[in-house]
């Protein structure tokens, strides 16, 4: 529990940047939706949803112990504005699991940083104190942006993999799978408590995290 409250403010950071990143990039494709709804900013009121970024962190951190799943407000997005509608479709969809792990690289730099300056914050108690909240911080920010890219990943709607997904189905299928919508939330949740499910998922994500893992373990 103490542990995911170290990486919230990494996680409300890397949620944003998601967002923002599908703004600019749909920006980029001919689209200023996002733009002129004021969401290219790294302010985070106007990108925090009640129930995503609230309400459900707060209730899994209460009732398991830690955060499962958080969200931001998606930004406004309209397809029919890009100059290729399907490339666009791609592009946009990709750029924010892309976020998250360049986000997960930094982290581990950052936490290479925090590592190699330890001597800094040796002389006191609120010194080692800030040493080990800046460290837990971002070696958690790590795993848990790996995390969101991998998840968001999952070609199950409203999800970002499902977007890029559906491009590549006849426009009949792609239509009936995007009827799907949030009832997709609810296959999600019961593909991850099945066994092969959460091996291939976990495989995934350890594919990224290893690498990182023994980056920062070789400056530790």
């Amino acid at each position: 529990m103490f542990n995911d409250l170290y990486v919230l403010p990494v996680l409300l950071f890397s949620v944003i940047i998601h967002e923002i990143s599908h703004g600019y990039a749909a920006l980029r494709m001919g689209d200023s939706t996002a733009r002129d709804s004021g969401r290219l900013t790294l302010n985070p009121i106007p990108h925090i949803d009640l129930f995503g970024s609230v309400i459900v962190p707060l209730f899994s951190l209460l009732t398991v112990g830690h955060i499962l799943i958080a969200w931001a407000k998606p930004v406004p997005v309209n397809p029919l504005n890009f100059d290729d509608e399907k490339r666009g479709e791609i592009i946009v969809s990709s750029v924010g699991p892309i976020s998250n792990l360049i986000m997960a690289v930094i982290c581990s730099l950052v936490t290479i940083l925090v590592l190699r300056l330890q001597p800094l914050f040796s002389n006191s108690n609120m010194g080692t104190a800030f040493f080990d909240f800046l460290l837990k911080m971002f070696f958690g920010g790590i795993s848990l942006n790996i995390i969101l890219a991998v998840f968001n990943l999952i070609p199950i709607p409203p999800l970002d993999g499902s977007h890029v997904f559906r491009q590549f189905l006849p426009a009949q299928a792609a239509e009936s799978y995007e009827h799907i919508g949030f009832f997709g939330i609810f296959l999600i949740l019961i593909l991850m408590r099945v066994p092969l499910f959460q091996a291939a998922f976990n495989a995934v994500i350890n594919f990224f995290y290893i690498p990182l893992y023994q980056l920062v373990l070789s400056f530790a």
